[in-house]
């Protein structure tokens, strides 16, 4: 690839040329010369602490490294993370390095690059202090290979002080192959560039790019690939470590303010109601960005009750009610959430104190009140009206007994509310390692209630450690099984013991050791 013919390409006058816009050097400019099958492309900025592993993390990719074209781009980094690049640039021929000759702010405009000195099949994007599972790349690659579709994705793990979760477990549940993304119903949410692998030339020859903000870039860009997508496959293979320990205090995501946020969320709002699309799509990606990023991380969260301006998050949402007015649905109708709805209809009719309450008691009141009416459980909420006293909850679960009996443990627990007819099953994950799962069927009895069979055998297979138990529905969706008895229940089996208890939390779990 010679980058200087990249420069004189012919483009629509609209078209942008991203090559041009900020001025930048390449170090082994001519690795970009021979096609590769993955290309891996890195925004940089300050990332000295974990730049090692993540680069290290994709040299050592079984995928082959030899197959990769690894494309860093520093956007003018002011710690050593550019002597650590030009280090890793004269050891292998297939790093290429960019060094920008002034900060751009955005992680957008690093990754544009990325795709236009591209030369691969296929391209995926890490930030500079995450890294790859070893078969993250190979994973991605052999599904895209086997399904011939444009976009995959797979698992990713948040890595946190206290441990490990899975994010956006909708993505990585199973394994599908070319499937209608819409047939995923949270497929927007969770649109980091995580985990995912593209063909190049989708990307390219669909002008999709990262627009230049310093937050939501990577949501509207995911967005537009959906958008573009009639089938996309997905895996259930680990593909991404996502850093979130405590002292990664660079990453944008720790220094986000949230307001400036919102005003970038209401910039994608806008960007996607300008698209026409059809309605359904369009609903879908709405939702997300009302209910998840202007209900749930507007109000939804501590920063909200200790704001002494609270006056400027109901001056945005009211920015945003403005914005729906153009709609021809009402995207409550959507919500996954009833809290949500009701959050939406006290925001539409200003009845501010009473947000604050709702959220005052979702954030700090520990031991909701539970009211079971019939088949369906609702939490007693904190306001008068009586149309919002009671707040539904989709899957509530609470234990009825459970023992060893015999050679079999025996789980029997009652379940309401409307997703019942959803349930599949019990999931063990492993408190320590959240890629370690175990998922096990239930029957639905007679009288309603349900129970788990496991025979000492497959408990055997479980190694050592504490499991989080998960009552699962929808396929992906998870919520704990209340217990309200403190007796245990314990079992010897080959030289370890099984115990299942009460957490502190009031839940079932599960101890081996």
């Amino acid at each position: 690839m010679n980058i200087s013919r990249l420069f004189k390409m012919k483009r629509n006058e609209n078209e942008e040329n991203i090559l041009q816009k900020h001025s930048f050097r390449v170090l082994n400019e001519h690795s970009l010369e021979e096609q590769k099958e993955v290309a891996v492309v890195v925004p940089v900025y300050n990332a000295e602490k974990y730049l090692n592993i993540t680069v290290d993390s994709v040299i050592k990719q079984n995928f082959g490294f030899h197959r990769i074209s690894l494309i860093l781009v520093d956007d003018c980094s002011t710690d050593s993370s550019r002597e650590i690049l030009n280090e890793y640039a004269s050891l292998y021929e297939n790093i290429t390095v960019v060094l920008l000759d002034t900060n751009t702010g955005t992680p957008a405009h690093p990754r544009n690059l990325g795709i236009e000195l591209a030369n691969a099949k296929y391209i995926t994007f890490l930030d500079a202090d995450d890294w790859f599972a070893p078969n993250g790349i190979l994973s991605l690659y052999n599904i895209l290979e086997e399904s011939q579709v444009n976009y995959a994705v797979g698992k990713t793990i948040q890595v946190e002080a206290g441990g490990q979760k899975i994010i956006g477990k909708y993505e990585s549940v199973r394994k599908r192959l070319n499937i209608s993304p819409l047939s995923i119903p949270h497929i927007f949410y969770h649109l980091g560039p995580r985990a995912r692998m593209m063909r190049l030339d989708f990307i390219r020859d669909h002008k999709i790019r990262f627009p230049e903000m310093k937050f939501a870039e990577d949501k509207q860009f995911f967005m537009d690939v959906l958008f573009k997508c009639e089938e996309i496959s997905t895996t259930t293979d680990p593909i991404y470590y996502l850093n979130r320990m405590d002292d990664n205090n660079e990453s944008l995501t720790k220094q986000t303010n949230i307001i400036e946020k919102t005003d970038s969320n209401i910039a994608v709002m806008k960007y996607v109601l300008r698209k026409k699309l059809d309605q359904n799509i369009e609903k879908m990606a709405i939702n997300r960005l009302i209910e998840f990023d202007s209900i749930t991380r507007l109000f939804d969260r501590h920063h909200f009750l200790k704001s002494e301006n609270k006056e400027e998050y109901f001056e945005k949402f009211r920015e945003i009610l403005g914005i729906l007015k153009k709609t021809k649905y009402d995207i409550s109708e959507t919500f996954f959430k009833p809290l949500h709805k009701i959050a939406f209809d006290l925001l539409k009719e200003k009845r501010y104190e009473e947000v604050e309450q709702l959220f005052r008691w979702s954030k700090k009141q520990a031991d909701k009140k539970i009211v079971i009416k019939g088949d369906t459980a609702y939490y007693e909420g904190p306001l008068k009206d009586e149309k919002y006293k009671l707040i539904e909850i989709p899957l509530h679960a609470e234990v009825n007994s459970h023992e060893f009996h015999d050679d079999v443990f025996v789980l029997n627990f009652a379940a309401y509310g409307k997703q019942r007819e959803h349930i599949n099953g019990i999931q063990f994950q492993h408190r320590e390692t959240a890629k370690i799962t175990h998922d096990f069927n239930v029957t639905a009895e007679a009288d309603g209630s349900y129970r788990l069979k496991l025979t000492l055998d497959e408990l055997a297979e479980l190694r050592s450690g504490g499991y989080v138990m998960y009552l699962v529905y929808n396929d992906y969706e998870r919520i704990n099984i209340i217990k309200q008895s403190d007796v245990k229940s314990e079992k010897d089996i080959n030289q370890k013991s099984y115990t299942f208890y009460k957490t502190v939390k009031g839940n079932i779990s599960l101890k081996i050791k």
